[in-house]
């Protein structure tokens, strides 16, 4: 007999409207937005020559850095690599995991921690470069210690959620764009001839003609940094929103960066000392620019550490990262908050501000790790767009143009690499590392957990339940079952209901977790094993649901009860009698590595790693939201070499039995 019954989350769809569109500034561009406020500067401080031919050069550059890296590759082509309206590289990934390639998850792992390392030094140059507005007001106000209080504010905020401020975003960002607009139109007009950097030649004749190209390219990268925000992003706004969106902010950012470069033009003496940026606002808007400026610092910092929570609850569900406690502060769908990566990333944001101590000097940290993140978004869109039928020819002009584009950035952002890039690869690769080793740490003990078909076993477990002479352990017994094979369950959970402790209940449950490649599916399936005895429910969980078994249990549970499918009361008279349920109580098998049942060297070194890795994460219990207090934990030992483990044991006692013999020992 076979039951089944479906829950399903139905995604909705996002429409055009003026409050979509007001929503998507707030939320998708305020690492792009706040470009602006230092890539001029950055340019001015290569140490090239100023001169008409050198702006006109890289202000085209930045102009067609904007068409062809954020406009064609993430506005035409990444939106539309969605799954299931979510996007991301990891989103990407789990499109793409189905290829069964053994390789492709490196690429993921290697884009989303450089991803994550970004996402700690934006917060840090955003508000630093905002507030140093203010030292051309007055150049001994203490800019380290306000910066250091805003971020405090930012990352103390996260615990009460953002939700009454987050509404505000979208119309702060509006007179954001609009000021940026504005003030660089009104600069244009100083200096029209700065139009003329539309043109790519310009661009050509800078890249082909200075010796400082490489260093002029690492800063004009910084346009583009939030690019794959607007990516990543995709399921909050959907699609139609951000491409409308973008076509206004990339007007009034090119806007603005035109003006900056009309005002260096015309002050070439003292350009290099100052921030083009503070220095188009007329005088009597200064204090007004500094506090937007600032304002937009915070919305971009909230919206990376926002994106932070998610892209490691993504990774969480994908087996990359370790469970970690997540909180939900607010009532709005997908904000999430993890106290442990707030902590950490307010660490490294202090750190970071400590060390470099100006945005000058953060500059040559910024750019690098994320442009290995777009270099491995490409490689994942290849194989997308290969996945979906797409011409062949296509594909690989798309790959071959975009890899050649990114990896020349790589070659000119690797130029900071001893100025300060070293930092976030730093962050990087050890956030790399971390990831590497809990997908092959898990893959292992996966690959050495034992299955028997549990078929064979429902007699026994019939006859446990009507022998009477062994004491109830539970009224209903929940099993988490750790194998994906199709009518197999783990062969200790077996021995822990027929030989450890025999554990007589009234009905067995088995969970089978199911994490999906969509995002937002949360399904169920209920199968009946053994009529009123034994039950198997799987439960499909996309990989940006959070998994919360006690909960999703009780659900599953009520429906087959409403429908009459299985009796809950409980088998004792005096319960019974009072229509009092059963109690639950829940079993973990919890599998421990021994390094000494192992020969090889480098799985011992891997998962003595992964056992460190373990400590900064949360036990299973809480990891699949399970009430603890009704929940018990049995550690097994994960045997690697088992055959050969038992031969030395027996080795090892006829040895000893023959030297007993030798010494007349009986």
């Amino acid at each position: 007999m076979r039951e089944d019954t479906e829950k399903s989350v139905v995604c909705n769809h996002h429409r055009i409207s003026f409050l979509g569109l007001l929503v998507t500034l707030g939320i998708v561009f305020g690492d792009i937005g706040t470009s602006p406020l230092y890539v001029m500067k950055a340019i001015l401080h290569t140490g090239e020559t100023i001169d008409e031919s050198t702006i006109l050069g890289a202000l085209s550059c930045i102009i067609w850095t904007l068409t062809l890296q954020t406009t064609i590759k993430y506005v035409c082509v990444a939106l539309r690599a969605d799954n299931n309206g979510e996007g991301g590289i990891l989103a990407l990934y789990a499109l793409l995991r189905r290829l069964k390639s053994k390789w492709i998850y490196i690429l993921a792992i290697i884009g989303a921690s450089t991803l994550l390392a970004d996402g700690i030094i934006t917060p840090a140059i955003t508000v630093t470069t905002a507030i140093e507005g203010l030292e051309s007001i007055s150049p001994d106000l203490p800019v380290i210690p306000i910066t250091l209080a805003i971020i405090t504010i930012i990352f103390f905020v996260q615990r009460f959620g953002t939700e009454s401020i987050g509404k505000s975003f979208g119309v702060f960002m509006l007179l954001w764009f609009l000021l940026l607009g504005v003030v660089g139109a009104v600069s244009i007009t100083s200096y029209p001839m700065i139009l003329k950097a539309f043109n790519p030649y310009y661009a050509v004749v800078l890249l082909t003609q200075s010796p400082e190209w490489f260093l002029i390219l690492g800063a004009v990268f910084l346009c583009t940094t939030g690019a794959e925000a607007l990516y990543s992003d995709l399921g909050h706004c959907g699609r139609k929103n951000i491409t409308i969106s973008w076509a206004f902010v990339k007007t009034m950012l090119i806007l603005n960066y035109l003006g900056q470069g009309a005002w260096v033009l015309n002050h070439v003496p003292t350009a290099l000392s100052v921030n083009p940026f503070f220095s188009i606002m007329p005088q009597s808007m200064l204090i007004f620019a500094i506090i937007m400026a600032t304002g937009a610092a915070i919305v971009a910092s909230q919206a990376l550490i926002s994106g932070t929570f998610s892209i490691l609850s993504e990774a969480m569900n994908l087996h990359f990262w370790p469970r970690m406690r997540i909180k939900h502060p607010t009532h709005v769908k997908g904000q999430l908050y993890i106290p442990m990566i707030n902590l950490a990333m307010y660490i490294g944001v202090v750190l970071i501000i400590l060390l470099f101590r100006d945005s000058s000097h953060m500059e040559a940290a910024y750019g690098l790790a994320i442009t290995i993140t777009m270099l491995m978004t490409t490689l994942l869109l290849g194989f997308y767009l290969h996945s979906k039928g797409v011409a062949r020819v296509f594909t690989l002009l798309f790959m071959g143009a975009y890899c050649t584009i990114e990896a020349i950035f790589l070659a000119a952002n690797l130029s900071k690499f001893l100025a300060g890039g070293w930092c976030t690869m730093l962050i990087g690769g050890i956030l790399f590392l971390m990831m590497y080793v809990w997908v092959r740490a898990m893959k292992i003990r996966r690959h050495y957990v034992c299955t028997k078909p549990l078929d064979d076993y429902y007699q026994i477990i019939s006859d446990i339940k009507a022998d009477e002479s062994i004491p109830k352990y539970a009224s209903n017994l929940v099993y988490v079952n750790h194998t994906s094979k199709e009518g197999a369950v783990d062969d200790k959970l077996l021995y822990s209901i027929i030989n450890k402790q025999p554990k007589r209940a009234d009905h067995y449950w088995l969970i089978n977790m199911e994490f999906v490649d969509t995002p937002d599916t949360l399904e169920y399936s209920c199968e009946t094993l053994v009529p009123d005895t034994l039950y198997s429910v799987t439960m499909h969980i996309g990989f940006r649901i959070e998994p919360r078994v006690s909960l999703y249990l009780r659900q599953v549970v009520e429906d087959l009860v409403a429908s009459k499918k299985v009796d809950l009361k409980s088998t004792y008279p005096s319960l019974r009698k009072n229509g009092i349920p059963g109690d639950f109580r829940f079993i973990i098998i919890h599998r421990v590595y021994y390094p000494e049942s192992s020969a090889n060297r480098q799985q011992n070194l891997l998962m003595s790693f992964y056992a460190l890795i373990s400590k900064i994460g949360i036990d299973e219990p809480k990891a699949l939201g399970l009430d603890t207090s009704m929940v018990v934990v049995e550690r097994v030992p994960l045997i690697i070499n088992q055959r050969n483990r038992s031969i030395r044991r027996i080795t090892q006692i006829v040895d000893k039995k023959e030297k007993q013999k030798e010494k007349g020992c009986f």
